[in-house]
């Protein structure tokens, strides 16, 4: 990686953390000002979720458009049209669960959630339509609003008979109510830029306005009977009378007569109704879903909250749809609910209960939508995307309120307005936001496509078949309502799109398209960007040197397994000067190490090389393997000891690649043909091509050139079919438990130290969570073992409640062992202070360090007290790790301090990490030297 990350804000010793640390906030995952402004988030699941979405949700529609639903489409339909509709947002809540709880969620809702998962040109453009969404509602919910007033406060038109009432003083037309519109959103407006957290805290008594009246609506069905309702004025129809249509109350004959459509002249815009016109109504009773993660800035635990309380509204509001849509079939006539949107006030018990309700809905939806849009705006102008376009927006007052993006969002809601009516604008309220949630969906299937480690979601209720259903729901109901706007919106989203991706600057947000580009064919290759690297999107990008294939298949099998479908590569040293040689001997071997990446069935790539030295050969691999962003960055190296090797690799595998290669082998027996390609595994007394010292200064130049190093050792005994198949059903009746993975995250060979969060121990952590999240791993445990001093019995409970809390923020779920180690450690006091004073020797080395600074971020180096350290330690340290092996687990994650700076400590340095390491079973030491963990979205 370029871009070097500091450590997570994490502090799991006991000690204090040194004043001056200087931890960034995208590798903090939050900041000091970002911690203080958490203590001021209070909103919970019901208050912060909850009830904005369904203040969103219950706007006009459940009160002027069921019965205009109902009485178009029939019962069958209506009930057809809400489960589309439902099905869509049920497939984009999923998924905005799932982005919500995967990492910090900040201040910014689903423009946030999108930018920061798909990038800047995708976050940026869908942005735009989703502040444009935001505007098209508002000025909806205030011609609905209007469309309310009217009948109430109306003037009734010359030629109709019907009564005026003193309140009837309003006088009617399409000036006339732009006029009202005009009044009412300027109020908003005022309401917006001079007192908005007013709204915020009116939220709960508007919302029990609106139960209120709904409760009334559902009690007035039940106990008003019979009677007959007075239409409005239906000119557009050219009737000059005053018309009637019936309630009946509870009537089978009734409700049969609504089953069917009957799609006939909407009386209010003279247009001829359909099933995709009709949907497009009622479709803006089911956007208000963001409503919840909008709140996200004031969310106590928006991980928490917004997946609960989201999915808390969509159900109580589809159970609600329905039963007004049933109750309305079986007892109104279909008379009545096409020519009367207002129905539900003239058949309650108190009409005046309804008014309020949809008066107080209809102003807090307007409201919400337009303080969203300003908002969304605002951070558009922040995030610089739009260069100097969008500059005036940034501008806010004393308080904070941005004034400029308000001002802009009421003059684009006022010209919306010229539309006059509420289905008019419908259609495109709709197609805008069936947009974004198909971009929302786009997104978290992005995210799972990119298979990045750290994309790890708390909410596991969604796959990609879910996001893609989402997708498909949205764009086959855009085309469906109107083809023209659904094409005309989406050519304008890929022309901001271009836009800013070619004038826009290079954000820090992470790249979803450098983590799916990874998966893609050669040619997209130099489309991969190392400026754009981002610490969340990081993945293993192995280099396993390989000096016997025929030994290391277990080895190789498995790194398959850890890379996480990142980058593999099979390197091969092979000894030689090309000068004293006719011609290249790497060439012809080419076809036999692909033929051994078939037959192994991994995914890797095969780089070999030729040098004086296997040192030098390792650098040049290092050096120049991979392309632009896909470079290795772990060295796995097997273990330098005395073991055996074993053939695991059949001769005659190999038969095909020796066939092509006639002319370089003259030979025809396969074992021979084998033999020449990978040569026999060498005898234990044989000599090795490379000594201790040359060994451990391979590890030295991996480190010195930033790279992780993984030594593996006991692979030989790796049985990946037999170990996996420890997690599969025997005979059909039980399951047997899954293999264990075990972790050590401290420095072993480092007694006194107490940091359990260093850049070694997150990688070494991380490197287990990748092997648990593969596939054929997802039925492993992982064991974190944490090794505490008995005599510290005050700090043993707060350094596992720090550990838990850790794991918790990175969702990674490990069962965590408390490991007394006095008696090992008192083996190393010994030597160091005598048997009479183990606990003040130790007190006065930690009290050193302290003084020294209390340098916990320092960079990893051998022990300074190596050499103090005993065999007999070691040896103790060994057994402490078999003793909590049971049951024996598949591998085991050690930590591996760097090499010494003095040469003529590698053969102490390699007799200790030999001794650490003996008889474990297959064992990785990890060293890792990249920051890897992010808690960021």
């Amino acid at each position: 990686m370029t871009e070097k990350t500091p450590l997570l804000h994490y502090r799991l010793t006991t000690s204090p953390a040194p004043e001056n640390t200087d931890v960034p906030k995208h590798a903090m995952g939050k900041d000091d000002r970002e911690a203080e402004e958490q203590t001021n988030r209070k909103l919970g699941v019901v208050f912060g979720v909850v009830i904005p979405t369904l203040l969103s949700m219950f706007s006009v529609v459940v009160f002027l458009r069921i019965g205009f639903v109902v009485g178009q489409a029939g019962l069958y339909q209506s009930i057809a049209m809400f489960l589309v509709a439902y099905f869509i947002i049920t497939m984009t809540v999923l998924s905005v669960c799932a982005i919500s709880t995967n990492g910090a969620l900040d201040a910014g809702g689903a423009y946030y959630m999108i930018s920061r998962a798909l990038g800047a040109e995708f976050g940026g453009s869908i942005g735009i339509m989703f502040f444009l969404a935001n505007v098209c509602g508002s000025a909806l919910y205030i011609l609905g609003l209007v469309e309310a007033i009217m009948p109430t406060f109306g003037v009734p038109k010359e030629g109709v008979a019907a009564v005026a009432g003193l309140h009837h003083v309003l006088p009617s037309g399409y000036w006339w109510s732009l006029l009202y519109s005009t009044v009412l959103l300027f109020l908003c407006f005022i309401v917006c830029l001079v007192g908005a957290h007013i709204y915020a805290k009116a939220a709960f008594i508007i919302f029990i306005i609106v139960v209120t009246a709904l409760a009334s609506v559902f009690i007035s069905f039940f106990t008003v009977g019979p009677i007959g309702v007075i239409l409005p004025d239906t000119s557009v129809l050219n009737s000059t009378s005053m018309s009637t249509a019936n309630y009946t109350g509870f009537r089978l004959h009734t409700l049969e007569g609504n089953l069917f459509s009957g799609y006939t002249v909407d009386y209010s815009t003279d247009a001829m109704m359909s099933f995709a016109g009709v949907f497009a109504v009622m479709f803006n009773g089911c956007t208000g879903i963001m409503a919840g993660s909008n709140m996200s800035g004031d969310l106590k635990n928006p991980s928490y909250s917004i997946p609960r309380g989201t999915l808390a509204a969509v159900l109580i509001s589809f159970i609600t749809y329905n039963l007004l849509s049933l109750l309305a079939a079986w007892s109104c006539d279909r008379y009545l609910l096409q020519r009367d949107y207002s129905f539900l006030g003239d058949i309650n018990l108190w009409p005046p209960m309804v008014t309020l309700g949809i008066y107080s809905s209809a102003m807090s939806a307007a409201m919400s939508n337009l303080i969203g849009a300003s908002r969304i705006l605002y951070a558009l102008s922040k995030d610089n995307l739009f260069g100097g376009v969008l500059a005036l927006a940034k501008k806010t007052s004393q308080s904070g309120n941005p004034w400029v993006s308000v001002l802009v969002s009421w003059l684009l809601v006022q010209v919306v307005l010229f539309a006059g009516k509420l289905n008019t604008i419908a259609g495109v309220v709709t197609i805008f936001f069936l947009l974004v949630y198909a971009a929302v969906n786009l997104a978290c299937l992005a995210l799972e496509w990119a298979s990045a480690p750290n994309f790890r979601p708390s909410f596991y209720c969604f796959t990609w078949h879910t996001c893609t259903l989402g997708i498909l729901g949205c764009l086959v109901m855009m085309f469906l309502i109107s083809a023209v706007y659904a094409f005309v919106s989406i050519a304008f989203m890929l022309l901001l799109l271009m836009l800013i991706h070619y004038l826009g600057p290079i954000s820090k947000w992470g790249y979803i398209s450098q983590a799916l580009i990874y998966h893609q064919v050669r040619k997209y290759l130099l489309m991969l960007d190392v400026r754009k690297d981002h610490v969340k999107f990081w993945r293993p990008q192995v280099l396993l040197m390989v000096a016997k294939p025929r030994s290391s298949t277990g080895l190789m099998t498995f790194i398959n397994d850890l890379k996480k479908s990142g980058l593999y590569v099979l390197g091969h040293v092979k000894l030689g000067v090309l000068d004293e040689l006719p011609f290249d001997p790497l060439q012809s071997c080419y076809d036999a190490w692909l033929s051994l990446v078939d037959h192994l069935k991994i995914k890797a790539f095969v780089n070999l090389t030729l040098a004086d030295s296997v040192r030098h050969g390792v650098q040049n691999l290092l050096f120049i393997s991979g392309f632009g962003g896909m470079r290795p960055n772990t060295l796995v190296l097997g273990f330098y000891d005395d073991c055996s090797p074993q053939d695991h690799l059949p001769g005659q595998i190999l038969l095909s690649a020796a066939q092509r290669l006639e002319t370089v082998c003259s030979t025809t027996d396969p074992e021979e043909q084998c033999s020449l390609f990978f040569p026999s595994v060498r005898d234990a007394e044989g000599p090795k091509d490379l000594d201790a010292e040359e060994f451990v200064s391979v590890i030295a130049d991996a480190v010195k050139m930033g790279k992780n190093v993984t030594l593996a050792r006991y692979f030989n005994q790796f049985n990946r079919e037999e170990v996996l198949g420890s997690g599969k059903k025997i005979g059909g009746h039980r399951k047997v438990t899954g293999p264990f993975i075990d972790v050590w995250p401290l420095n072993l060979l480092q007694p006194d130290s107490r940091g359990y969060v260093d850049i070694c121990s997150l990688f070494l952590l991380q490197l287990a969570c990748v092997l648990h999240e593969t596939r054929a791993w997802n039925q492993a445990r992982l064991r974190l073992f944490l090794c505490v001093e008995a005599g510290c019995s005050l700090q043993e409970e707060e350094e596992e409640k720090k550990l838990r809390m850790m794991l918790k923020e990175l969702r990674i779920a490990a069962q965590v062992q408390m490991v007394p180690w006095d008696h090992v450690v008192a083996l190393h006091w010994q030597r160091r202070g005598g048997r009479g004073n183990l606990m003040e020797s130790a007190q006065n080395e930690r009290t050193k360090r302290h003084e020294d600074g209390e340098k916990e971020h320092r960079t990893q180096t051998f022990p300074n007290n190596a050499s103090h350290l005993t065999d007999q330690y070691i040896c103790a340290v060994n057994n402490l790790i078999c003793g909590h092996g049971a049951p024996q687990p598949a591998v085991r994650f050690l930590y591996l301090p760097s090499p010494p700076a003095d040469t003529s400590r590698y053969h102490a340095y390699l007799h200790q990490v030999d001794l650490l390491s003996r008889d474990l079973g297959p064992t990785l030491l990890v060293h890792g030297v990249t920051p890897v963990v992010t808690t960021d979205l």
